[in-house]
């Protein structure tokens, strides 16, 4: 096996003499970090050395935000649901992105790619650059765009007429910069093929959400959750193991502990300070559905439960007085799987509260979005 390393010493990007050399890096091939998942979305990483090198075509301040919006659009992408997420993301790259970037004679195009023969596709950007742009601008007007903020709507408008655009019969491996791979847009979108989630009811409760604020509202009602949680999962036990030691036991071992860890966990992650909130607040969310395993062992004794009793009932009538009160077992089961349901909702919120600060990255409109 036979690998490659392309060493680009950091500051290069800024001597004249090499600006030549950085068209060739063009079009240039950036995947997403993350895998989708609850725990690790995907996500853009812009370290110093690619803010350098992009910041040669347009505004540091540009290329920041947008990585900015970017992410914070690919944190609600799920694997699960792949083809109908990124259409939002899609829409947003052509709405808000392409608009304040191409004036600079720099396109991003969402692109699917697939270095090796394994059959599994990465997702990331293809960052283009305009070159016919940059032959009709002096080399002293591109790097003052660094310094400058983005130009009205109607300057923008007359610059994109003037510009030509990206030869749509391009060759494939010609746009990814030689990785097999292709353009994502709304007529591609469908052929991306995607893992099944056979634990789709698992996947309804740990969400990346967008934040909606009332973060105080917000810690006030999972307060209030996590004690009704905890009452509850109680008055649960309490109830089984009137029922059966045996059923006591499975109920709590089954996953172990994981009906009574939401409660420590919640409280950790609510009065913990600085920037472990997130995290723990991911753990919290993980203890929550983990618990509803406990949920189904219980649902399942139950239902054992009622069977053995009207077996009984049938070879005698005298132990049906007895039993009759136990025939709503099921309430409070079903009362704490309503609460862990809605308590997962408040979580969601709660993680997006505390990783995205800026609520503006969420705006429809792009002129407030680019306000910076």
């Amino acid at each position: 096996m036979v690998a490659y390393i392309d060493f680009f010493l950091g500051g290069d990007e800024k001597r004249l003499d090499v600006a030549s050399t950085m068209m060739q890096r063009f079009p240039m091939c950036i995947i997403f970090g993350g895998d989708g998942s609850y725990m690790s979305p995907y996500h853009l990483h812009s370290d110093m050395l690619l803010t350098n090198l992009l910041g040669q075509y347009l505004s540091t301040a540009i290329w920041t935000r947008f990585v900015a919006g970017l992410n914070a659009h690919l944190r609600t992408v799920r694997q699960g649901n792949i083809r109908s997420a990124l259409v939002h993301v899609i829409l947003w790259i052509n709405s808000h992105g392409n608009p304040q970037l191409e004036p600079h004679g720099v396109r991003i195009e969402l692109g699917w790619f697939q270095p090796t023969a394994s059959g599994y596709y990465q997702i990331g950007i293809v960052v283009t650059v305009n070159e016919q742009f940059f032959k009709n601008v002096h080399h002293a007007d591109i790097l003052d765009t660094r310094k400058n903020l983005p130009v009205s709507r109607k300057s923008t408008k007359q610059i994109q007429q003037t510009q030509t655009s990206v030869n749509p019969t391009i060759s494939r491996k010609r746009l990814t910069g030689g990785v097999n791979g292709g353009v994502v847009n709304e007529a591609t979108l469908k052929s991306l093929d995607y893992r099944r989630d056979y634990l789709f009811p698992f996947s309804l409760l740990l969400q990346n959400t967008r934040p909606i604020g009332l973060q105080e509202t917000m810690q006030l009602l999972i307060c209030m959750m996590i004690l009704a949680d905890f009452t509850i999962t109680l008055l649960t036990l309490v109830q089984y193991y009137w029922i059966s030691l045996g059923a006591f036991l499975a109920v709590l071992l089954i996953l172990p502990l994981s009906l009574l860890s939401p409660f420590p966990a919640g409280l950790n992650a609510l009065f913990s300070r600085g920037l472990r909130r997130s995290s723990l607040a991911r753990i919290y969310a993980l203890w929550n559905a983990t618990s509803m395993s406990n949920l189904i062992v219980a649902f399942v004794c139950g239902i054992v439960y009622c069977g053995f009793s009207s077996s009984e009932t049938a070879a005698g009538q005298h132990t049906s007085t007895i039993r009759r009160e136990d025939n709503e077992w099921w309430i409070l089961p079903t009362i704490l799987l309503l609460v862990k349901s809605f308590q997962a909702g408040l979580i969601n919120w709660h993680v997006a509260n505390l990783e995205i600060q800026d609520s503006t990255v969420y705006s429809r409109d792009p002129e407030k979005f680019w306000a910076i």
